[in-house]
């Protein structure tokens, strides 16, 4: 018996269109990145692929999924990658491309198409979970199988890199920042151009143009949620994030004790002054569960309920109470470990009231207010 015929450079083309890039999230054939296909007598393949840049984090896994994806194919006996890097021309092709023919970068949240709901995590004090809550949001809402992208606004107290398991920095294609992705979250961070241990010292000038440029510079691609992680209390990100998306809507998080929800009822107040609307209310540290199945209530009880009560009170919008979560030890120490608890202990009770309030939020109907409708008018009929 013969061997297999060689597969067609056509048909090695057709496999690698399945080969997505790790960052994009998009074929490598439609960005340009397969530059040759090379098919011998033999069944040996050679694929060039043109990297965004030569540094590319990520070119190990571009290479073992072009090789997978081509040794698949019948009549294939062998495939070589070899690495190029894009010229000039190309990544502005890219960039152009990516901004859906807009050369120059734009908020892409803030455009009259745009579907992507957002959500603005606040908290009037630290130490409240806001953001072990944002990063098990995110993950969770990515597991349902929505696109989702989380920004790290808490510029001075970042954590959401370490929570999510981050150690890379982004790629930069010239202007262009392409998000990590890290448990099928994009994940943008101050903490990911800063070297450990550094502080960050700016002001609110300097505050605004960074979360200016994360919102503009990164390519977020089509996504279906932005979770952005603010710091605590009413500051200067608080209000830029209102002046950069004012259709940005805003999920509070407090804790039951009487301190922190009157806090907290500060951070979802500030929505009457910038005009956002009010997701609702998260409770996080809610009670300890006991072995005889008991609740010991560490913080006491109440405090999300009362903040829900009076931001509703305040603002004359309803303002729900999304969940309540458990102290949970498993929670915390996934997030210690850089792996969510929804995805490492989803049977816990912590996992599960957070799977909860992310398929709540998920579901939520994102608002009319900056959209383009499709009506035309309609002209009056001619009077007599």
């Amino acid at each position: 018996m013969g061997l297999m015929a060689a597969p067609t450079v056509d048909v090695v083309r057709a496999a690698l269109a399945r080969v997505m890039d790790p960052e994009i999230r998009r074929p490598i054939t439609d960005l340009g990145m397969v530059r040759s296909v090379d098919v011998a007598d033999d069944g040996v393949v050679v694929v060039g692929i043109d990297l965004t840049t030569a540094g590319c984090p990520l070119r190990d896994t571009l290479t073992s999924d072009v090789t997978a994806a081509a040794s698949a194919l019948e009549g294939v006996t062998g495939v070589r990658v070899e690495m190029g890097v894009m010229s000039e021309e190309q990544r502005k092709e890219l960039r152009t491309q990516l901004r859906g023919g807009t050369p120059e970068p734009v908020i892409p949240f803030t455009q009259p198409d745009s579907l992507t709901r957002l959500y603005a995590i606040a908290s009037g004090k630290g130490g409240v979970g806001k953001s072990s809550v944002t990063a098990n949001l995110a993950v969770a809402m990515a597991a349902e199988g929505l696109r989702v992208g989380v920004l790290d606004a808490d510029v001075y107290g970042f954590s959401i890199p370490g929570m999510l398991g981050v150690t890379q920095a982004p790629t930069r294609v010239d202007d262009m920042i392409l998000p990590v992705v890290a448990h099928g979250v994009k994940v943008i961070s101050i903490g990911m151009f800063v070297p450990p241990g550094t502080p960050v010292v700016w002001r609110g000038p300097m505050l605004h143009r960074a979360l200016q440029q994360f919102l503009a510079d990164v390519f977020w691609g089509d996504l279906d949620v932005l979770l952005l992680d603010l710091p605590p209390g009413t500051g200067d990100i608080a209000i830029s994030v209102a002046q950069l998306l004012p259709n940005s809507e805003i999920v509070v998080v407090t804790t039951p004790q009487a301190a922190a929800s009157q806090v907290a009822e500060r951070a979802g107040a500030i929505a009457l002054q910038t005009h956002q609307q009010l997701a609702g209310v998260i409770e996080n540290m809610s009670w300890l569960e006991q072995a005889d199945g008991t609740r010991l209530e560490v913080f006491g009880s109440g405090g999300g309920a009362e903040v829900a009560a009076n931001l509703t009170r305040v603002t004359g919008a309803p303002v729900p109470l999304l969940g309540q979560i458990p102290l949970d030890l498993e929670v915390r120490a996934a997030g210690d470990s850089g792996t969510p608890v929804v995805l490492s202990a989803p049977e816990s009770v912590g996992a599960r009231a957070l799977s909860a309030i992310a398929r709540e939020l998920a579901h939520r109907s994102r608002g009319l207010a900056g959209r383009r409708l499709s009506v035309t008018p309609v002209s009056a009929p001619a009077v007599e």
